[in-house]
Formats: C-alpha cells, structure tokens, sequence
C-alpha cells in the first residue's frame, strides 16, 4: 500500500488524537534535569585567566635564577696558571737543593734559558686560546725538559751506581 503525503498527514493527525496523553516515563527523569541546570548555571572557571600569572611568576624564577648563577659564579681555574706555579716551585726546589754542588756542564743555563723562553711563547698563544690542550702538553713537557736538564746537570744517572 502506497501512502501518498495528504494519507500520511491524516494517518498521523489520527494516531496522535487516539494516543494516551498519560504515559508515565519509564524512569525518574527529574534528578538528571535538575543536575544538568544546576551544572549549567554554575561559573566556569577561565583558565585562559591563569597563563599570564604563570608566565609572570615563571619569569621571574628565572630571572633570580640567572642572577644568582651570575652573582655566585666560581672563577674557573685556570689551568697554565696552575701548572706554572707547580713547575715553578719544582724548578726553584731543585735549584736549592744543587746549589751547592757544581754542574758537569758550563752550557746548561743557555738552554734552561732557552727552554724558558719557549715556556714564555707558550703561555702567549694560550692568553688566546687557554682551553688549547696541544699547548698545555707542550707547557707541561717544556717544564718537564727544564727539571729534566736542571737534574741531569747536577746529578746524572752514572753518579747514583
């Protein structure tokens, strides 16, 4: 059977006037009403409202932050610094302990001179570049070369037998 729009029409109006206006709901539906209003007449909170007390207070940390790390700084140590005063003190010790004794060779302060001027070209070039480690171990082995020259000098191998 072929309903056309104007039998649809009737049928509905009809089915609708014989329907019992009465049916009670198969569940009570008024909690779940009154929760969704109250839920909906509560303020919600902004969180958009908080990102720029956040942001403040984040840069702020980081600014005492930065200023204590500035202000608190340990000097680095620096290490041509250091290794030269060690050898320095090295080369003073063993220079007290030979002076009495004579030396075997008359020629030796011209090369301690000379190896103190290539101990000073060194410590030139790492003003510029004091992290260099090439230039450390050339300072560290030219101080080496002058305790070195300062005992062999003074008391050789031959004389310990």
């Amino acid at each position: 059977m072929k309903m056309s729009k104007t039998n649809f029409d009737d049928y509905l109006n009809e089915s609708l006037t014989q329907l019992d206006k009465n049916i009670p709901p198969k569940k009570e539906l008024w909690n779940g009403i009154e929760r969704a209003i109250i839920a909906n007449n509560q303020p919600t909170i902004n969180t958009n409202q908080y990102w720029p007390k956040l942001t403040s207070i984040a840069a702020c940390f980081t600014a005492v932050l930065v200023s204590t790390v500035l202000l608190f700084k340990v000097p680095e140590a620096n290490t041509a610094v250091a290794m030269s005063e060690f050898f320095t003190k090295q080369k003073q010790s063993l220079l007290v302990q030979y002076q009495s004794q004579a030396a075997l060779t008359d020629n030796w302060q011209v090369q301690l001179q000379e190896l103190e001027d290539a101990e000073q070209a060194i410590k030139q070039t790492l003003e510029n570049e004091p992290k260099n480690k090439a230039l450390l171990s050339m300072l560290a082995q030219v101080y080496q070369q002058q305790l070195d020259l300062i005992n062999k000098v003074h008391a050789p191998r031959w004389q310990h037998i």
